[in-house]
């Protein structure tokens, strides 16, 4: 039986040069986190750009860093020491967002966490944010920002209300061609869905019957009246037409037929551009009887974690993927497609074929703390 498994804290690395909105970004996604707690590593030269006393309200923990790059420290012992704050039980923490410097490497970033001792996080994606009425000045500036973003997973085109409808497509094109298969979305004031990043939930505290009504609730009350950040229209009165849902797309998939594991994983290794998370649980049949795999994705960052059924459970693979500018029928019927039915023992491959067949799978599941198979290749993608 698969021993169990401490739990993993998401870490998202939001990156992009100086001016981009970043900060704006993040103090947006700490004011719509709806119940998640949020633990936040500022990473940047000089000044703390995020107001101290709307971080420390607003987030389970809160670590500055003044005094230079993260990215260019020897090894990842003093973001360890960081992120072992952030991770301690005591902090109940959903999941940790690390807003680096103007000047960092991403990609450097990226590896620091993939390389990280820490048992207790997950890779949560590297988020580039581009200033799109500053895009071609930054880029004739700073031409290393053509390799941040392909190594990005999710690229947000920010500040897209200062640049025109024919502008923006140019815009939106030349990122997608230069990120690959990360995922576009357009933002204004750094507002995307926090969903995206992470799974917001409204709940109370594990120890509380009854919670009080907090000032993010007001905020978010205030939005849905259509008076707040939510809610206003270019005309100030209000409308859905810029819901943030509106930028992307979520697909779910539920199959009570198990997954054959070649299948999935060719599925995998082909997912279409533009496809940025998948999360649930896949049941892979006589490829193993005793355990449910959970899925992490993010980006090209792919994680595997086996669990063994619970008693009585019923046997389903759930997925649900998020994406913007994704086919959803095209990603329905690839999932279809690696359906198998359940063998009978007398019609089942022998015991080494079906091994076999689970060595794709096998390879995205973290063996111990610190194991490099997948995360070396996910730095290296």
């Amino acid at each position: 039986m698969t021993p169990p498994r401490t739990p993993q804290i998401p870490v998202v690395v939001l990156a992009g040069f100086l001016g981009s909105g970043k900060t704006t970004l993040l103090n947006h996604l700490l004011r719509n986190r709806a119940g998640t707690r949020i633990g936040v590593i500022v990473n940047d030269f000089g000044a703390i750009e995020i107001d101290a006393m709307t971080v420390s309200g607003q987030v389970g923990s809160t670590v500055s860093l003044g005094n230079g790059c993260l990215c260019c420290a020897v090894d990842a012992s003093e973001l360890d020491t960081f992120l072992e704050t952030l991770t301690r039980p005591a902090a109940r923490l959903d999941v940790i967002v690390i807003e680096a410097s103007g000047l960092a490497e991403p990609q450097e970033l990226v590896r620091m966490l993939l390389a990280s001792d820490n048992p207790h996080i997950l890779y949560g994606g590297l988020v580039e944010v581009v200033d799109a009425a500053e895009f071609d000045n930054t880029r004739e500036r700073h031409p290393e920002l053509d390799r941040h973003l392909t190594v990005a997973d999710l690229v947000v085109l920010n500040k897209t209300d200062r640049v025109g409808e024919a502008e923006r497509e140019r815009l939106r094109a030349t990122v997608a061609e230069l990120s690959g298969p990360a995922a576009v979305i357009s933002a204004v004031h750094g507002r995307i869905d926090p969903e995206l990043l992470f799974d917001p939930a409204l709940r109370p505290d594990h120890e509380e019957k009854v919670r009080q009504l907090t000032f993010e609730d007001l905020l978010r009350e205030e939005a849905c009246d259509g008076h707040g950040e939510h809610g206003d229209g270019e005309d100030g009165r209000g409308g859905h037409d810029d819901h943030l849902h509106a930028a992307y797309e979520s697909v779910e998939f539920t199959s009570d037929a198990p997954l054959d594991p070649r299948r999935f994983m060719a599925f995998l290794d082909s997912r279409p551009e533009g496809l940025y998370r998948i999360k649930g649980f896949a049941d892979f049949g006589v490829g193993d009887r005793d355990n449910t795999y959970a899925l992490h994705a993010v980006g090209r960052f792919l994680r595997f974690v086996p669990r063994p059924w619970a008693r009585g459970e019923q046997r389903l693979t759930q997925l649900v993927m998020i994406g913007a500018g994704i086919d959803a029928e095209a990603l329905l019927a690839g999932l279809a497609a690696c359906r198998a039915d359940e063998p009978t023992p007398d019609e089942s491959d022998d015991a080494a074929a079906v091994e076999r067949a689970m060595w794709g799978v096998l390879r995205y599941v973290q063996q111990e703390a610190g194991s490099l198979d997948v995360q070396e290749a996910a730095a290296e993608a």
